[in-house]
């Protein structure tokens, strides 16, 4: 009988103390999870007001709204001098041989978007203040277990151009985007698809002039592409030099007069 009174008094006071170990043990660990609920307000906070600091840069209005809007110059300049110097130089006898510019395609791909999808809405502000169109956002066709990336996630942002859009914005580039590029040496002239098509990358957004400084929050690229009626990259290549396109090995490139 005493050793069944002290084995009951052991296993109460053993009870007991692991009991008040384990209510301490769980008293305390809510404690240590509250800090990074500060941080994380803090940083929505500040993202909120980097947005919204964006959102007073861009453009509301420009000069010469009401005004009545020009042909695009650098068509013009197709019309009257490129036809007809492409006819001579490879003998069309029909005037719907000559090749032109049917679309520019402007894409942009943005792997951060796995993680911050607010990466992507920047990118596509600034696509559309660069062509002045609402980008389409992309999403990814299947899942990549490696970076992340799930199937039907938007990962990028493409623009198409046609028409008087795609000429202002090619006559935009040709005189006022590409001179700024650092260190520039020409384009490649071997970055043709085999079917008349032609791709250049744009390494910084910086070099267009409707991109603000201050309201940049990540350097970004974008890939170019002009989409021609030819399927012949020496006609296509023809076509571009004599719009303007300073291709790499050219002393003296074609300037447009307008």
């Amino acid at each position: 009988m005493a050793n069944k009174q002290d084995n009951k008094k052991g296993g109460a006071k053993g009870g007991a103390k692991g009991g008040s170990k384990g209510g301490s043990k769980s008293v305390k660990s809510p404690a240590k999870s509250t800090p990074p609920k500060a941080s994380t307000k803090s940083s929505t906070k500040a993202s909120g007001a980097r947005n919204a600091e964006r959102k007073q840069l861009l453009p509301t209005e420009h000069a010469g709204a009401e005004l009545p809007v020009p042909a695009p110059r650098l068509r013009e300049h197709y019309r009257s001098t490129v036809r007809t110097r492409l006819t001579k130089q490879y003998g069309f006898g029909n005037l719907h041989q000559v090749p032109t510019i049917e679309k520019i395609v402007i894409n942009c791909g943005v792997g951060e978007a796995i993680r911050n999808s607010k990466v992507l809405d920047v990118v596509v502000d600034e696509l559309a203040l660069i062509t002045g169109q609402r980008p389409v956002r992309r999403k990814a066709k299947k899942s990549i277990a490696n970076f992340g990336q799930r199937e039907g996630q938007e990962i990028g942002a493409s623009v198409t151009l046609r028409g008087p859009r795609m000429w202002e914005f090619l006559d935009r580039l040709v005189t006022v985007a590409i001179p700024r590029i650092r260190d520039f040496r020409g384009l490649n002239t071997r970055a043709f698809d085999g079917r008349g098509n032609y791709t250049m990358g744009v390494k910084e957004q910086m070099i267009f002039p409707e991109i603000n400084y201050d309201m940049v929050d990540e350097i970004h690229g974008m890939d170019i592409t002009f989409v021609t009626t030819t399927n012949k990259d020496d006609q296509a290549l023809a076509l571009l030099r004599e719009l303007g396109m300073p291709f790499r090995g050219e002393e003296k490139p074609v300037i447009v007069h307008g």
